[in-house]
């Protein structure tokens, strides 16, 4: 508990640096929300007006501790461009970012496991030749090209799903998940090479360690030696990358959202932004930023439950 209470602690000192770097970023940035509601055409009585509405004219350390007080007790302000409580329109978007990042982290997982251990015991085969190469091809092409050639492969050329087509979870969440197979898997390409490149070298580094001899001295049988002492100490670095991925796969899931035209977090982050909506870009940057410390907080648990020495050490 002691562990996890620190770590909890780090957590929240993070995200309060998160936000106040945010907001500041956003005060000292150029250009006045205000004239972007208003336009140019806007009297100068009619914009001094709305930004004293707004709290614009507070100083910054009153405007970042309302701000902050208001978000802590669930209220992420009003839209400036559409006049609505950011909150409803996070709760709404944020379930359609994560069900995407997590279809996409699911599919890593299960591709990425099986074939780092399948060339890790067949190093040098043809198989494992094949996957090296295709492996090089995947991480080479980035997420958002690996969207597009997806949605002309088997969108236009097999027509397996209509690009551009969109069906909410609220609607039907079976095709719901179907429309985002596809856009997971140009997430999950990339990261899955680089997952298999990485358990496959440390599964290799850990066979040839000196306790597995042992371990075979003592007549252990291989899948034995494999899956109870190789395995369970090859996975530890490869713990800390799927993380780092999973945290990636959220953050890169707002492009890919623009590829293949899902209306979540992305969309409306990037028209709040041109738009300067400063309460919902703020709003989403805060929410990506929790989810990846939880993200690591969790990958932080997990390594201590398959390695109770990192705990004892730190």
């Amino acid at each position: 508990m002691k562990y996890i209470g620190k770590k909890l602690i780090m957590m929240a000192a993070t995200l309060i640096a998160v936000s106040f770097f945010v907001f500041l970023s956003f005060f000292i940035m150029s250009g006045d929300p205000v004239t972007s509601m208003l336009g140019t055409e806007a009297t100068p009585e009619k914009v001094e007006a709305l930004r004293e509405e707004l709290g614009l004219n507070a100083p910054f350390f009153t405007q970042y501790f309302r701000w902050a007080t208001s978000f802590l007790k669930g209220d992420m302000g009003i839209s400036y461009s559409y006049h609505i409580p950011v909150t409803a329109m996070v709760a709404d978007k944020i379930p359609v970012t994560l069900a995407l990042s997590g279809l996409a982290f699911l599919m890593m997982l299960l591709l990425a496991v099986p074939l780092g251990i399948y060339t890790a015991k067949h190093e040098g085969g043809l198989a494992d030749r094949v996957i090296y190469i295709l492996n090089q091809v995947m991480m080479a092409i980035p997420p958002f090209f690996a969207g597009i050639l997806i949605t002309f492969l088997f969108g236009r050329v097999f027509r397996w799903f209509t690009p551009g087509g969109y069906v909410s979870y609220k609607d039907d969440f079976g095709q719901f998940i179907g429309y985002m197979f596809f856009p997971a898997l140009a997430i999950a390409l990339p990261k899955m090479a680089m997952a298999v490149k990485l358990l496959r070298s440390s599964v290799i580094g850990e066979v040839k360690k000196d306790y597995v001899r042992t371990a075979f001295s003592r007549g252990n049988r291989s899948n034995q030696v494999f899956y109870s002492h190789i395995l369970k100490n090859a996975v530890i670095p490869v713990i800390t990358f799927l993380g780092m991925a999973l945290a990636d796969m959220v953050a890169g899931s707002i492009i890919i959202e623009q590829v293949f035209s899902i209306p979540g977090l992305g969309r409306i982050l990037l028209t709040s932004i041109s738009n300067r909506d400063y309460p919902v870009v703020e709003a989403i940057i805060i929410c990506i930023a929790f989810i990846v410390v939880v993200i690591n907080l969790l990958v932080d648990i997990v390594y201590r439950l398959i390695d109770p020495r990192i705990s004892a050490e730190e």
